[in-house]
């Protein structure tokens, strides 16, 4: 049986085989870390590999820097996503880590690959100034997470006495979305029930828009994920708060 198996392999399929390991085992020889997931694998199932709130990520190499300048996946606004399926070797699909855990792990590697330093530009509240400065990315926080998930990685949210809902943080951003699609790519479960065309159809005919606002909001105000928000000295010597831009030319400078 193993040899009939073994003839249904084309020589080609054999040399693909043989690179494949090969590339495996060239890659378990460059240094890893562990890095910390944003959201501490609360938004996930507890059969989830990435429940424990870790993930092993190796550092770039050379051949890891044509991802960055790869103009397809810059086009696409995938190049971050093909950046982590090269890096991640912990036994996980990239496309099964949530969005909010993404971001720090792109962190995680900048700092991996150039170190923690990165040129930013602010804008002072005071003049109005845009302001160059430097910060140290080790020092980024990654925001509170108070929220408990069932063993599903879901989150029970009440809209009103009569209508209980269950929600998951999607794999995908959904902010350039409409409100209704939104809202149907976080809500998995309505009174006990879970078929899509019903949910869809609650969303449209029951869910109020002063109630489903007020949920986005929670959903919004409760998010895990990477703290922007961090302190610059002004021109005037003061202290002021804010958000710093991160974008494709984090990992240049």
């Amino acid at each position: 049986m193993d040899n009939k198996a073994t003839t249904r392999l084309g020589s080609q399929d054999l040399v693909n085989i043989a690179r494949q390991q090969y590339e495996n085992k060239q890659r378990s020889k460059i240094p890893t870390i562990i890095a910390k997931l944003a959201s501490g694998g609360k938004i996930y199932p507890k059969s989830h590999p990435l429940h424990d709130g870790t993930l092993e990520l190796r550092y770039m190499t050379a051949y890891d820097e044509d991802i960055l300048t790869n103009s397809s996946y810059i086009r696409e606004g995938v190049v971050f996503d093909k950046l982590l399926q090269s890096i991640i070797m912990s036994d996980v699909n990239v496309n099964d880590i949530c969005s909010v855990d993404k971001d720090g792990l792109i962190l995680n590697a900048r700092v991996m690959a150039y170190g923690p330093e990165y040129s930013v530009q602010v804008q002072d509240p005071k003049t109005g100034n845009m302001l160059d400065r430097t910060i140290d990315l080790t020092e980024v926080q990654f925001k509170l997470f108070n929220l408990v998930a069932d063993d599903a990685g879901e989150f029970t949210y009440q809209i009103n006495p009569e209508t209980t809902i269950k929600f998951a943080y999607p794999k995908t951003e959904i902010t350039q979305e409409t409100v209704s699609e939104t809202i149907n790519n976080l809500i998995t479960e309505v009174n006990g029930i879970r078929d899509r065309a019903a949910i869809e159809n609650f969303i449209r005919y029951e869910f109020f828009a002063k109630d489903a606002k007020r949920f986005r909001e929670y959903v919004k105000e409760n998010a895990p994920g990477v703290d922007y928000e961090m302190n610059f000295e002004g021109e005037d010597g003061s202290t002021f708060k804010a958000m710093f831009p991160v974008n494709s030319n984090l990992f240049w400078f």
